[in-house]
């Protein structure tokens, strides 16, 4: 039964993800693409936690972890580009 949830969330997730690329290819502007983007690193770490605890091994979720770090900075730094044009100040 809980393969069947596992593979399921694997579905669910992976379909989520290809809706986030279409939006990011389609998107009029900007910052419709980086909320789509940042929405795409949220199911990826989702994805990688589903395959750690299919798996069972914890490395999946130290990586998930770095990714959750990576994503979040990208974002911040998108929306600061996007509001001032330039990053470092």
């Amino acid at each position: 039964m809980i393969d069947i949830a596992i593979a399921f969330a694997f579905a669910c997730f992976g379909a989520a993800i290809m809706m986030c690329l279409w939006r990011i290819i389609t998107a009029d502007g900007v910052g419709t693409r980086v909320l789509a983007l940042d929405t795409m690193v949220i199911n990826t770490i989702a994805l990688l936690i589903l395959y750690g605890l299919n798996l069972g091994t914890e490395v999946f979720f130290e990586s998930a972890m770095i990714i959750a770090m990576l994503g979040f900075v990208s974002t911040v730094a998108y929306a600061r580009f996007m509001l001032r044009g330039n990053i470092i100040e």
